[in-house]
């Protein structure tokens, strides 16, 4: 039975790389602008990973493979499934060769991802497989749905305005989490966007550098059309300030669903650039280093504005969308800063409202542990203070002062309702005041507790000096008998 198994998931596999084979590869990357990186270790562009290779690496590590779902210039991605729990998973297989598991786990990418995980919004690393024979790396990550390119490709109506300021909501919260983390992703596009239902969460850190890494850096990196302008103008002098560049052209590509500066090479790209936001000032070109493809005697251009483009954005949209264009890298909007922008004012009140919603059961599971007091006491605080102000002091402050009511009765006054069983408070309740044995005026019973019950001895001993005091005010106090006229009593 179980060599049949075994023949039958064979069978499967082969028929999905047959399959795999006849979908073409992914050409967006040539389409909307070329990816390269001139690292050493990079593989040589258009190498062919064996499918079969592959398919037997991933089947002897528990995972079948069901489609091919892209292909890029460094590597493929394909769908998979978990033969121990039945997960799909998201393998990215490397087309560099790799000769040892420390090699592997010293990867740019793998580093990366270790670091930035676990986060809400950052592609999450499953299991990292090695093949020793064929060199071959594979990246075992959380499936998605699909990309942002996708979701906008093909589309006629833009989408709401509550989804765009959604994801462009949790992209500048991935961003924040990476540049806290000292990585700045250097190629932030659609593509490497990923979406399932309302959660978006950023892949594909093959590209990522460290911020504390001193330029010049790679020149050409970042796809084309999503490349800051220190990275066209400079020889690598550029900072964690362009993963925002990228960020406000994908921003401006989800609104209006169509590039904002769809460039066909280096010139064409600055002077798409200047189409739409001008030339800059000389000061903010002299910042920039000399370049050696281009030189700065670009002709005086205004620039159009990203207004006329967009003309139904939003006020609050289009004034993070030019902090996030900024061509000085200096004056660009941080991360940071942009979760706090007001175009994003409703989702931070949301969030709050969301986070003391769920610390409310925490509370309550306090108490019923026992182990906080304090919170029942300012549940009991103003009941207490109601009853130091005065015997007539209201509790409710709503209640009308000229209206009559009956007063509550005891059980419902002074016994709480809660969900759950309380524990016992050691509280100091005062007795019922005696008064002395001379004075006659009855004693004061506290409003709210149960009249004191005087015994039968205490009252016979305060008769008797109450009929002596009678008898002694008779005998000191004798009236003789009047005198009449004309004698006679």
């Amino acid at each position: 039975m179980m060599h049949y198994s075994n023949w039958l998931i064979g069978v499967k596999n082969r028929a999905c790389l047959r399959n795999a084979c006849k979908t073409p590869p992914n050409s967006d990357c040539n389409n909307r602008g070329n990816t390269v990186d001139a690292q050493s270790n990079n593989p040589v562009p258009g190498k062919k990973i064996s499918e079969l290779v592959v398919t037997v690496q991933l089947w002897k590590k528990g995972y079948k493979v069901i489609k091919k779902i892209g292909e890029g210039t460094f590597s493929e991605v394909l769908k998979a499934q978990s033969l121990k729990d039945g997960k799909f998973y998201a393998c990215k297989t490397m087309k560099q060769t790799i000769n040892s598991l420390e090699q592997a786990n010293n990867l740019r990418e793998v580093q990366a991802m270790k670091r930035l995980s676990p986060h809400a919004n950052i592609i999450q690393l499953h299991e990292l497989i090695l093949d020793k024979e064929s060199g071959t790396v594979s990246l075992i990550c959380e499936l998605m749905e699909m990309n942002i390119y996708e979701l906008i490709q093909g589309r006629r109506t833009p989408l709401p305005d509550h989804t765009v300021k959604n994801y462009m909501y949790q992209l500048c919260k991935s961003l924040e989490h990476m540049h806290s983390c000292g990585i700045f992703h250097r190629d932030v596009k659609p593509e490497n966007i990923l979406i399932k239902q309302n959660c978006l969460k950023l892949g594909d850190f093959g590209s990522c550098r460290s911020i504390y890494s001193k330029p010049p850096h790679t020149e050409y990196i970042s796809t084309r059309w999503y490349r800051a302008p220190e990275c066209l103008l400079t020889d690598g002098y550029y900072s964690f300030k362009m993963d925002m560049w990228s960020a406000g052209c994908v921003f401006f590509e989800i609104m209006s669903l169509n590039p904002l500066f769809p460039g066909a090479n280096e010139v064409d790209q600055a002077s798409k650039i200047h189409d739409v936001l001008g030339t800059p000032d000389q000061s903010v070109l002299q910042k920039f280093k000399q370049s050696r493809a281009m030189h700065f005697n670009f002709p005086p251009k205004k620039g159009t504005g990203i207004s006329r483009l967009i003309p139904k954005c939003p006020a609050p949209a289009l004034s993070l969308l030019y902090q996030m264009l900024a061509y000085d890298p200096d004056e660009r909007i941080t991360a940071d800063t942009a979760l706090r922008h007001t175009y994003f004012r409703e989702i931070r009140m949301a969030e709050k409202r969301a986070e003391t919603f769920h610390r409310l059961p925490g509370t309550l599971h306090g108490l019923e542990g026992g182990g906080s007091h304090n919170c029942l006491n300012r549940a009991c605080r103003p009941a207490r203070v109601g009853k130091l102000r005065g015997r007539n002091a209201r509790q409710t402050p709503l209640l009308n002062h000229n209206t009559k009511h009956a007063p509550a009765p005891l059980a419902r006054r002074n016994i709480p309702h809660y969900p759950a069983e309380l524990p016992k408070l050691n509280l100091v309740v005062p007795g019922p005041q005696i008064a002395p044995a001379i004075s006659t005026v009855p004693p004061f019973t506290h409003r709210g507790t149960l009249p004191a019950i005087a015994s039968k001895k205490c009252q016979s001993r305060l008769a008797k000096p109450q009929e002596e005091s009678r008898h002694a005010a008779f005998r000191s106090f004798y009236i003789p008998p009047l005198e009449r006229k004309h004698g006679g009593f």
